[in-house]
């Protein structure tokens, strides 16, 4: 078990409540549990179908404080899509960004009927006993995001066709962005393709068919039939995403995947991607878990990563009604017991202790008052030691004063020579150099800078001549008459209106 939550489990178990599946998971190893019973070492998940909860945006302001959230997020919800007052619902919700809106916090609301869950979890409670975690199956596939199994971070559709729901869920930049769940599962297409038959086929045979044979190969009569079937479907999934795009304002949608409960033969992703031109795989990853089975549910592989994942990497919405009580010194019982326990223990220890300090401190008196005599006589020694140092301190700090005073006079002193020295003579010497080439270009200088930062001589030229041709001749011409030995740097040439002259500034770097 690799999460900071799941670190005292030795097992996982996921449940699919709908078909009572269930697959155990050992480190890195899964396979199927076809009995599985309570385990206080085993952590449970599970899944809710898009079916049985109601998903919505709402808006709350920023203003409202965190410990406030719930009950306004609850409010809202209530208000905006009109739930019967009589029903306790259970919300939870994540929360989305957007960066438009300075005034409101955005978040994706889910709602659930607590008989909906009691009546879905009914039989696998009676086995279990407790499920830790029971997430909306949609909310699963960020797992896929933060294991970096997709790697994109573009605009994605998943589309998962189980037994008694089929959903679409679309996640935009990793993150969740809207899901619906569609009248195509197994058993609806079972009776629309009854319909489109026009005679009623078992549904062992239909699903036969839809799982193991290829629609490309088949010269079976239902293949017509088959055909018009996966045309509705597509026809469906795209009015969704037309939807979608407008709702959502998306321009176009990179991927789609499309996958089933079952393993098929026939390549649904091929034919979407053909009716809705839009590039398209298989719903089926490699989760990085070894298993014996030939295909696993593909929502068994995503509860399994999700367990794997830090807190912060996936979306925590619980909607479970089966906690395990908490740890027996958390309980209200349990801390009653231990409080008698501990009050017994305390009574008969009571008057042992106190025997036993009063002698030790008794024993503990008489040697801190030797220590004592001891300490007195070395802090008056130390006291007359630390004055001595202290006088002879304030004398070493007076001579100290007194010659930082003198350094710093004698320093100026020297700095004054050597600017003198030699500042004003290398100005002097660089101008020098240049007063030919100036003279011949008919350039003047306005005004020179010299100086010199770390590791380098600057000097600053201000230019002024008649015609901006003269400087730039000028600074091509001291460019390969000095090269290796200068570096020139000229950014620009001023046009003064008023004296008609161009104005410009050299920078002289020497080698």
């Amino acid at each position: 078990m690799s999460t900071s939550t799941q670190q005292s489990f030795t097992s996982v178990l996921s449940v699919n409540p709908y078909k009572e599946t269930y697959f155990s998971g050992i480190s890195s190893f899964i396979s199927k549990a076809p009995s599985p019973e309570y385990s206080k070492e085993q952590f449970v998940l599970s899944y809710l179908n898009t079916k049985d909860f109601i998903n919505a945006q709402i808006e709350i302001s920023k203003n409202i404080p965190d410990e406030d959230l719930f009950d306004a997020i609850n409010s809202k919800a209530y208000d905006e899509l009109a739930l019967d007052q009589a029903i306790e619902y259970k919300i939870q919700y994540i929360e989305t960004f957007n960066v438009l809106d300075e005034e409101n916090r955005h978040f994706h609301v889910f709602i659930v009927d607590p008989i909906d869950i009691t009546n879905t979890f009914l039989h696998p409670v009676e086995k279990i006993k407790y499920i830790d975690i029971i997430i909306p199956a949609p909310l699963l596939i960020k797992s896929i995001y933060a294991k970096d199994i997709i790697e994109s971070n573009g605009l994605h559709c998943f589309i998962y066709i189980q037994e008694n729901d089929a959903f679409i869920t679309i996640y935009e930049e990793q993150e969740f962005v809207y899901t619906k769940s569609i009248k195509f599962s197994l058993m609806d297409m079972h009776e629309r393709f009854c319909e489109l038959y026009g005679e009623r086929i078992d549904y062992d045979e239909f699903l036969n068919f839809f799982s193991k044979e290829s629609l490309r190969d088949s010269n079976s009569n239902y293949k017509q039939f088959f055909i018009r079937l996966y045309k509705e479907l597509f026809a469906n999934i795209n009015d969704i995403l037309t939807y979608a795009r407008r709702a959502f304002e998306i321009e176009k949608f990179e991927h789609v995947y499309i996958g089933t409960q079952v393993q098929t033969i026939t390549k649904l992703h091929e034919m979407l991607e053909v009716e809705l031109n839009i590039k398209s795989s298989e719903f089926d990853f490699d989760y990085g878990f070894e298993t014996n089975e030939q295909y696993v549910d593909q929502l068994h592989m995503l509860m399994h990563l999700y367990n794997t994942l830090p807190k912060d990497e996936k979306y925590t919405c619980n909607f479970t009604l089966y906690k395990r009580p908490p740890k027996f010194i958390k309980r209200e019982s349990g801390k009653l017991i231990i409080l008698v326990f501990a009050s017994f223990a305390l009574a008969f220890a009571y008057p042992i202790t106190y025997w036993i300090l009063t002698y030790a401190q008794g024993l503990q008196e008489d040697l801190l008052k030797q220590e004592y005599q001891e300490i007195h006589i070395n802090k008056i020694t130390r006291e007359a030691t630390i004055k001595n140092k202290i006088a002879d301190k304030d004398k070493a700090i007076t001579l100290l004063e007194e010659e930082k005073k003198e350094y710093i006079e004698k320093k100026n002193t020297l700095m004054k020579i050597h600017k003198v020295k030699v500042d004003y003579p290398m100005k002097a010497k660089l101008l020098a150099t240049f007063a030919k080439e100036l003279n011949r270009f008919h350039v003047n200088v306005q005004s020179l800078k010299y100086s010199q930062p770390v590791n380098s001589k600057i000097l600053l030229l201000n230019l002024v001549a008649n015609k901006d041709r003269k400087i730039t001749q000028l600074v091509e011409y001291l460019t390969k008459m000095y090269e290796g030995k200068f570096h020139f740097d000229l950014k620009e040439i001023k046009l003064d209106k008023e004296t008609n002259k161009y104005f410009s500034t050299l920078k002289v770097k020497i080698l």
